[in-house]
């Protein structure tokens, strides 16, 4: 799934190539693609027809594009999804599920979404925050991010810490690359008690989460196939620096030690036994 550095890829590629145009006709070719959008697909295009995008704004995994001051459409990629800009007589693709023309008659706007998890809806009200979204945390990327604030929740949890950075509900945008990445650079294990966790340790880290972020930011993201690509239909190349993710039984980058992978939430966990020792005391 696309983690908090490929949706901002996305999220910029909007601002540069919608905001300010105006919404022409849409085309809805897929009824899950708005399937959080109740009154169905024909309100769906009939809210959006007319209006202009003012922006295009992001919270963790999740887009919106304001339109005018009020209400938004709001966007999750899922496993596959894909915000696609081009030329309005490109071929069709089989796995379009809404496409969005404009009045100027530019480059049009695909959803394209091969598995079909992600989904668009209109946020009522939604311009600046669309309420579904309210309880997500802020990112470690936004202005309103409180580390001092976060720290407490993190130390009054019993859990691990891998898990505690997946809690969308605690910091939103980190998923399972970027959790790996920022626990190796900053040698902290990911079933270390959140608990026992120092004050220092939990600023270490989300210094080391920051870093990750605008590290692969600058790189386009991570790309591991063709599903993850910005507006463009460019591939990020921030695998090429992965230091543990993906990279078990090759030597870690900073000591050399063969990179371990464990099973962790139907998933894996990557991580140098050298450089984050495990603790005596697990949670996962």
């Amino acid at each position: 799934m696309p983690e908090l550095p490929e949706v901002e890829i996305v999220r910029r590629g909007l601002q540069r190539h919608v905001a300010g145009r105006t919404i022409d006709t849409v085309q809805l070719l897929h009824p899950r693609a708005v399937r959080r959008h109740l009154p169905g697909p024909d309100d769906f295009a009939a809210a959006v027809r007319g209006q202009t995008v003012t922006g295009a704004r992001r919270r963790g995994k999740y887009l919106w594009l304001p339109l005018g001051d009020d209400d938004a459409v709001l966007a999750h990629l899922g496993m596959s999804g894909q915000l696609l800009i081009g030329d309005q007589a490109r071929p069709l693709s089989a796995h379009v599920r809404a496409r969005f023309t404009f009045r100027d008659a530019g480059p049009d706007l695909r959803f394209t979404d091969q598995r079909t998890f992600g989904h668009l809806a209109i946020a009522l009200g939604g311009a600046v925050l669309p309420p579904a979204i309210a309880h997500i945390a802020p990112d470690p990327l936004e202005p309103g991010f409180d580390l001092t604030a976060l720290t407490a929740r993190i130390r009054a949890r019993r859990t691990g810490i891998k898990r505690a950075l997946l809690d969308q509900s605690l910091v939103s945008g980190i998923g399972n690359i970027y959790a790996d990445e920022a626990l190796w650079r900053a040698r902290l294990h990911w079933a270390r008690p959140s608990e026992t966790l120092t004050r220092g340790e939990v600023a270490r880290l989300f210094a080391a989460v920051q870093q990750v972020f605008t590290d692969a930011l600058e790189a386009g993201g991570t790309s591991f196939d063709s599903l993850y690509v910005n507006v463009n239909g460019q591939s990020g190349y921030f695998d090429r620096s992965l230091a543990v993710y993906g990279r078990a039984g090759q030597p870690c980058r900073r000591c050399g030690t063969l990179v371990r992978r464990d099973p962790f939430m139907n998933r894996s966990s990557y991580s140098c036994p050298q450089c984050q020792p495990r603790p005596r005391r697990a949670r996962w």
